[in-house]
Parts: structure tokens; sequence; C-alpha cells
């Protein structure tokens, strides 16, 4: 009689899958030591930057006869919230708390000044001169200083970042904070500053070339 041979299983025990999986993360904990503890080899499994960005094309250039006579700084916390009319902040809704800092420069545009704005007498003593008003520039936004302080977003929001191309943007609450400064701007008195300031340059340059008075008023 023969008997039969029982063939080996090719499933690993049970027993053996737990020794493995707990050998496994004894191996990780020992790595995850080592690389704390000697700083050096983070560099072997660590990460490097490469920076292949092309070169930069200029693309115009601007003839300036502006004189940038004043800049203020600003500051702004924006409460931006936006709600769903049938649905609750958990599901759908987003408020963000952000810090936004910025710069707005006062000019005056020398540019727009024609003949009859400047009068100089036979003496070349004394000049007149008639400038435009001072305006504001663009409101620039510093992205160093600039910064967002807490953020809550429902359910669909998240998932609507997760499928973003730009996840977590920023971009309505920084057009909030530029538009906010702007406004401060405007009410600061920025614009006085800088025709003082334009008036005291003048002068001392003028001055500086022989004339003895230097008369500056300003004009639309």
């Amino acid at each position: 009689m023969t008997t039969p041979i029982k063939r080996a299983s090719g499933r690993m025990p049970g027993w053996a899958k737990a020794v493995c999986a707990v050998v496994l993360v004894l191996v990780l904990l020992f790595a995850g030591i080592v690389l704390s503890v000697l700083p050096g080899l983070n560099n072997l499994f660590g990460t490097e930057t490469h920076d292949r960005t092309g070169p930069t094309l200029l693309q115009s250039i601007q003839d300036m006869s502006r004189y940038d006579a004043a800049s203020g700084n600003f500051q702004v916390v924006v409460d931006l919230e936006k709600d769903s009319k049938y649905l609750p902040d958990a599901i759908r809704g987003s408020r963000v708390l952000y810090v936004g800092a910025g710069t707005v420069d006062a000019y005056v545009d020398l540019g727009k000044l024609g003949e009859d704005d400047v009068k100089v007498d036979k003496d070349r003593t004394e000049a007149t001169l008639r400038l435009p008003h001072a305006a504001l520039g663009k409101p620039a936004l510093n992205p160093d200083r600039s910064y967002a302080v807490s953020k809550q977003r429902g359910l669909l929001d998240r998932l609507g970042d997760f499928f973003s191309d730009n996840p977590n943007s920023e971009q309505a609450v920084q057009k909030v904070a530029v538009k906010h400064i702007g406004d401060a701007a405007k009410e600061s008195g920025l614009t006085t500053r800088a025709e003082t300031n334009t008036t005291e340059m003048l002068q001392g340059l003028l001055r500086s070339l022989g004339f003895k008075e230097v008369h500056v008023s300003y004009g639309s």
C-alpha cells in the first residue's frame, strides 16, 4: 500500500504573518530613531529641489515720468465668509481669517507738464510751476507679511479643493484685502503728503540751480 503524500500549502501560516508584521514595525521604528539621532542620515533619504526655470523674457519697457513722493504701509484683517442658503456650514461653506499687508504709492506725473505750466522770469531767478495733483498707485500686497490665520471649510468645499488644480486658493480673500487697503489709502492723506514732498524736492533742486524763488502749485 502506498501512503498519499500531502502537498505543502503555499499559504503562510497566521503566526508567521504576525511575526513579519511585528518585525516590519520594529524596523520602521528603528529607522526613525536612527534618523532622529543622526540628522546627517536625513540627507541620504531627503528630497532635493531643482530649479529648471527657463530664461526670463523682457516683454516691454515703459519710460517713467512720475515722481513717487510718498508710500504708505497698510495692514487689514479680512474675515471672509461664504454660506449656502440651503445647506449647513459643515456641508457647504467657508470662512477665512486673513491678515493682508501691503503698500500704496502716491506719485506726481511730471510727464503731464505743458509749456504753460512752467514759467521762468528773464533773470532766471524765479520759477513758477503748476503740477497735476498727486495720484495713488495700485495697492501691492506683500506676500511675506500676508498670511491666513485660520481656514474653515465644509465637506463639499474640501472635496472641491482636493480635485482642484489650485487647492486652498487665497485669491478671493487677497482681492478683498487689496480693495480695503486701496480704500484706506484714499482716506489717509497720502496724496497730500506726496504733493508736499514733491514741492520740497523741486524747490531744493531749482534753488541748487540758481533760482532764488520757486513757486509750486497743483491743479487738474
